[in-house]
């Protein structure tokens, strides 16, 4: 492969490369690359939205490159403060190492684990005293951190920001000195906190990293970027049925993007497609079915992403209840005196992220027991009056009780 082509299949989804002509060159050093990502484990999935930069590390990986995935579990505990308007909540150590074992088992469904090296941040930030924090700290300036537009903001509206804020992309920045990398992937929510890791390599005399970015992926409700929190995402978990079905939920407008980001569909029949779909050729629908099986295929098999289709069909497109809804037992310590609270089985089956956004779902009517609307946020009903029955969120989540 010439080093055109491997350029062109990094560029591939990417808004920035700091710089092109040093990543040309580290590819021209005929060694495998030390590629860099770090992601701080605040949730227990990984997303769509973290799979674009988890597909950029394995489009490494494809050259014959080394991915050097690093674990936040000690970063995770601060909150990086990327794009964010006040502090965010601190985790604690449990919550940290129960996300770890989570998304460490995903990241497979991904990348290569016969090219790719794990680290943990806590193994040398954690081991770091007082005066190690002083000396690093030291490297940097108050003007150079204050240069973060989230910092700004902050600073201009008299929002707090928090001392160990700042610390942070130190700490990120830290982690590329650790393992040398040769590039570094982030969001372009990361640049500054990359652009730390190039200036702390050079401090140490090291190489700097070359930093690539990628867009944030825009979420199933078409507006956010794809957040566990705001509950707009897919896991690379969920089953071939829920992935699929809340592909085909997203706008119209944002299909171009997914299939750039999510898929390996070429770009130029990408291109076709969307043309077609502008000039009335193709219906969007259409594509989108083809967005969504080319999703289940990569994170489950073809077979799967077929039988996806099949069944969105038969239930969306000729209006029918699912026959063969996924089961799902109805949690025993829910069944209080009065009966199972439908809010509660809703947010515990994980049909919405919480009691307060399932009750909310309920009031919009967005809520049924086999087709009939429920609109009571209130409603509780005897485990024997709900076994059997399909449970209905949304326009693509269903649930047989039993």
């Amino acid at each position: 492969m010439t080093l055109e082509q491997q350029l062109d299949i990094l560029r591939r989804g990417a808004t920035e490369i700091i710089s092109e002509e040093d990543l040309a060159a580290k590819l021209k050093l005929g060694r495998p690359l030390r590629v860099k990502l770090g992601v701080d484990p605040t949730a227990k999935d990984v997303t769509l939205g973290w799979a674009v930069v988890l597909r950029k590390l394995r489009d490494f990986q494809r050259l014959g490159h080394t991915a050097c995935l690093i674990i936040g579990d000690f970063t995770a505990q601060i909150g990086d403060p990327s794009g964010k308007s006040k502090t965010r909540k601190q985790l604690s150590r449990e919550e940290v190492q129960a996300n770890v074992e989570a998304v460490t088992k995903q990241v497979y469904k991904i990348l290569d684990p016969d090219k790719t090296e794990i680290f943990f941040n806590r193994d040398w930030l954690g081991a770091m005293t007082f005066e190690d924090v002083i000396r690093l700290a030291s490297r940097t300036t108050v003007a150079r951190i204050m240069e973060r537009d989230d910092f700004t903001k902050r600073w201009t509206d008299n929002r707090p920001i928090a001392l160990h804020e700042i610390l942070y992309p130190l700490c990120q920045g830290y982690d590329s000195v650790q393992i040398n990398a040769d590039v570094e992937l982030g969001g372009n929510d990361q640049k500054f906190n990359n652009l730390v890791g190039r200036t702390l390599m050079n401090q140490y005399g090291q190489e700097p990293q070359v930093v690539l970015l990628m867009p944030l992926l825009v979420g199933t409700d078409g507006v956010e970027k794809m957040s566990q929190s705001l509950g707009n995402y897919v896991s690379v978990v969920d089953t071939p049925n829920d992935m699929y079905g809340k592909t085909m939920s997203i706008p119209d407008s944002i299909l171009e993007n997914w299939f750039v980001l999510c898929t390996d569909v070429p770009l130029a029949e990408i291109g076709g497609m969307m043309q077609a779909c502008s000039d009335g050729t193709m219906n969007p629908r259409d594509a989108k079915r083809r967005l969504a099986r080319e999703i289940v295929t990569l994170y489950h098999d073809a077979e799967a992403a077929e039988a996806a289709d099949r069944y969105f069909l038969e239930t969306f497109s000729k209006k029918r209840q699912p026959v063969e809804a996924e089961e799902a037992e109805i949690p025993a310590e829910l069944n209080g005196d009065r009966g199972v609270p439908l809010a509660a089985l809703v947010a515990a089956l994980g049909m919405a992220e919480s009691n307060s956004k399932a009750r909310k779902l309920i009031e919009a009517g967005a809520v049924s027991l086999d087709g009939e609307k429920v609109n009571d946020m209130t409603a509780q009903f005897a485990p024997g009056d709900l076994s059997g029955k399909v449970l209905r969120v949304g326009k693509h989540q269903f649930k047989k009780l039993v």
